[in-house]
């Protein structure tokens, strides 16, 4: 905590002497949201802006009772790119904080540069390990998950089932080998395949005939986006939808089950969010998610709009006075907001210490594919990188 109050005292106590507060000015305090808005991703970012437009909406144009002006950037799935527009938007047009963040490439390089310009950083989706653990700054808030736990929780839930034999695929970068990764790792049993196809590969039959041939108990996969979807509708109709057991990420997210439609049922994801959790705030930001965009919210809104309700909750501590850092950073880290998972707060690292569940593919009251929570796993889970974090 000394630290903190080093690094963020003397600079807040500055701005408050010199600054007019937002409040007493009533100028706009200036947001910039960074997120990936165009090409195969769109969606995702669409879906993290689009919840923290509701909660403005909602507030009449505000965010804790004080005007707010929201500065869109597309980051283009690009850190060079991210780099770019995180510097403009704090440099030329003069934003408070950074929200938004959807992949880990870009929400690094944006973070970096928040960091060097004293700015928040509050996310929404991306983060990394590093972030979480050595890395970790009093300036970033992740409102999102640290992969570890993310991935667990479905292992832990294999080995809940009993399952003794699980076949694995993923991408042949990064992510999907750390996905695997974490999964070999918390998984009791035995591994009878493991794949890794190119990015490019949009056939999977070949190895969907291979597992097929290995009958595993179950099969744990990561492919992202329409990666998903193309492996999903390949897996049904191989015709082992109902013969092996198929756990799955982002293959099954939100912005995929359209798409997907009956091909998804019965299948098995992991997340901190379905949209029939049962607490007021949920019910709420469902209902009126539905009623202005016309479709279901996925967990990328569910983050955005929690990470709206966060920025809103510190906005009204600090009175609108965002330019005293140590109180709106004292302010971010109380989390005094009703959060759409139920409970909120954060660990030592400023990401969450959450309940991680398993999600069931299913059509819901109104005979949509949906999502609903059939078990928990994991409860008020804390990343294993947080022990690697100075911050207390």
């Amino acid at each position: 905590m000394k630290r903190l109050h080093k690094v963020l005292g003397g600079l807040g106590m500055a701005a408050a002497a010199l600054a007019t507060s937002a409040a007493l000015a009533q100028d706009p305090i200036r947001i910039g949201f960074v997120g990936e808005l165009s090409g195969p991703q769109a969606a995702l970012g669409q879906d993290q802006y689009d919840a923290l437009m509701l909660l403005v909406e909602q507030g009449g144009g505000k965010l804790g009772g004080y005007p707010v002006e929201i500065l869109r950037e597309d980051s283009q799935l690009k850190p060079e790119v991210a780099v770019q527009v995180t510097q403009k938007l704090i440099e030329k047009e003069k934003v408070s904080m950074i929200t938004g963040l959807t992949f880990t490439p870009t929400a690094v390089a944006a973070s970096k540069v928040a960091i060097a310009n004293k700015t928040f950083v509050i996310g929404s989706n991306g983060s990394s390990n590093n972030m979480a653990g050595e890395g970790c700054s009093p300036y970033v808030f992740i409102v999102s998950w640290q992969p570890v736990p993310h991935v667990a929780v479905l292992a832990k839930y294999a080995n809940e089932q009993g399952y003794k034999r699980i076949s694995l695929m993923a991408p042949n970068y990064v992510t999907g080998k750390s996905f695997l990764s974490i999964f070999k790792e918390h998984f009791k049993g035995k591994i009878a395949d493991e794949f890794y196809t190119p990015m490019s590969q949009q056939d999977f039959s070949s190895e969907i005939l291979q597992i097929a041939a290995s009958k595993p108990d179950a099969v744990f996969v990561f492919y992202p986006g329409g990666l998903g979807i193309n492996f999903v509708r390949q897996y049904r109709q191989a015709g082992l939808g109902d013969k092996i057991p198929l756990m799955a990420h982002g293959s099954l997210d939100g912005t995929n089950l359209p798409a997907l439609g009956d091909a998804a049922l019965g299948f098995i994801t992991g997340s901190i969010w379905a949209p029939d959790m049962d607490n007021a705030a949920n019910r709420q930001f469902v209902e009126q998610f539905e009623k202005k965009y016309h479709r279901i919210p996925t967990m990328m809104a569910a983050q955005g709009y929690d990470a709206g309700q966060l920025i809103a909750s510190a906005i009204a501590k600090v009175k609108g006075n965002v330019n005293d850092k140590e109180a709106f950073h004292a302010a971010l880290k109380a989390a005094d907001f009703p959060s759409v998972r139920g409970k909120f707060r954060f660990g030592n690292n400023q990401f969450p210490i959450q309940d991680f569940h398993v999600i069931k593919i299913v059509r819901d009251a109104k005979g949509r594919v949906n999502q609903t929570v059939i078990a928990t796993p994991l409860k008020d889970a804390v990343d294993p990188f947080a022990a690697q974090c100075s911050m207390q």
